[in-house]
């Protein structure tokens, strides 16, 4: 990427379901003081900002220009993205696209959600583009049921399979001191007896609606190295919408359409010489809002053949200390505040890159990661973050 970009400051705040002790833009007054000490930096080194977050679900106009003083971002440029569950990462981009044309040298990124101040599924349920499509959208839930149903059929795989997922996020989730959801987890049963919400989903198969904030601090190449001592570099992204399947938002059961994950990996992995993703690429942050949909993306991402996403979780391959990591931070299902869980997964990746992830930090040595978000009708983004 011309001009490359870096992370060089990384804040977050803990995520709960309710931050009734804050307001808005005091939670994410936390995350951009986090930041800013990660960076070592103060708020008059930032040029610009990008803020992004998703509107419905707070059921507040423009919450930015509220929180612009406990920002500090008063006097400055600044731009806002909002692009459904990709929001984050579509902030992130445009942050490297500032640094990439010779704009700025150093941008900030925040992102936030705080579900507490409205209704996250009354904002998804309205929400279907095009117009015919709105008889179909009864929520999140159930669109993601329908891919999960689909994929059993096709694969064979089978509820136990979920509940691995499910308990290897909820290991990574209590060992992440930011995490949400840290259920303490022992057994695929216990996962097994939690009531369905839409079958075959249940509920510890699908993510929460958290509060919190997660902001980047990125840098020019000449002047990321004077600022921090392990910069992680944002390598290429690519962002792919599409209109929703015909026969659903997130599953095609007819096996005829095509998939945005595919075109993103087809033009990064190209772009980028990647043939063989576990041997070129240490770890993923994925977004996964439910545990059948991470096992799709280890195939829709090339982490394995298709109709075999359930033999990696079944073989330890994504685990903490497995061959492939996936969501060692414990992921969507842990942790969800939506305008905020891409770059939370950007953010994760480059703690792992620098060897800062704490007690969640991956056995293996992590030099390269991909970090994804999902979002709208099957919408994908993705980011090759890389030390050096």
């Amino acid at each position: 990427m011309p001009g490359r970009a870096a992370i060089v400051g990384v804040g977050q705040t803990y995520h709960t379901s309710k931050r009734d002790d804050v307001n808005l833009p005091e939670m994410v007054g936390e995350a951009v003081r986090a930041a800013l000490a990660d960076a070592q930096l103060s708020i008059k080194d930032i040029e610009a900002f990008i803020f992004s977050n998703m509107e419905a679900f707070e059921g507040i106009l423009l919450p930015e220009h509220g929180m612009i003083a406990e920002v500090g971002a008063t006097g400055k440029p600044g731009l806002k993205v909002t692009g459904g569950g990709t929001t984050g990462s579509e902030a992130v981009g445009e942050g490297c696209h500032m640094i990439s044309a010779g704009l700025y040298d150093i941008t900030m990124v925040i992102s936030w959600q705080k579900h507490d101040c409205g209704d996250a599924t009354a904002g998804i349920s309205a929400a279907a583009v095009p117009t015919f499509a709105k008889g179909m959208v009864t929520g999140a839930v159930s669109e993601f049921a329908k891919q999960a149903l689909s994929y059993m059929k096709e694969s064979g795989a089978r509820e136990e399979h979920a509940a691995m997922v499910r308990l290897k996020a909820d290991r990574g989730a209590c060992r992440n001191p930011y995490s949400h959801l840290k259920l303490g987890l022992k057994s695929v049963d216990e996962v097994l007896q939690s009531p369905y919400l839409v079958w075959p989903i249940r509920l510890y198969d699908f993510c929460p609606q958290s509060c919190g904030a997660c902001v980047l601090v990125l840098a020019s190449e000449k002047r990321a190295k004077k600022i921090h001592k392990k910069p992680v570099w944002v390598a290429d992204f690519e962002v792919v919408h599409q209109e929703p399947f015909r026969a659903g938002s997130f599953g095609d059961p007819t096996g005829t359409e095509t998939y945005s994950q595919h075109v993103a990996i087809e033009r990064l992995y190209k772009r980028n010489g990647i043939t063989n993703v576990r041997k070129q690429v240490d770890l993923a942050e994925i977004y996964e809002p439910s545990s059948w949909e991470e096992i799709s993306l280890y195939e829709h991402f090339h982490f394995c053949e298709k109709n075999e996403g359930w033999k990696l979780i079944e073989k330890g391959v994504t685990e903490i200390e497995g061959e492939f990591p996936v969501n060692p931070s414990g992921g969507v299902l842990a942790t969800n505040p939506i305008g905020a869980t891409p770059v939370i997964r950007i953010a994760e990746a480059a703690l792992q890159i620098r060897g800062d992830a704490s007690e969640h930090q991956a056995t293996r040595d992590i030099k390269t990661a991909i970090a994804t978000a999902l979002g709208g009708p099957n919408w994908t983004a993705m980011f090759l973050l890389k030390r050096s």
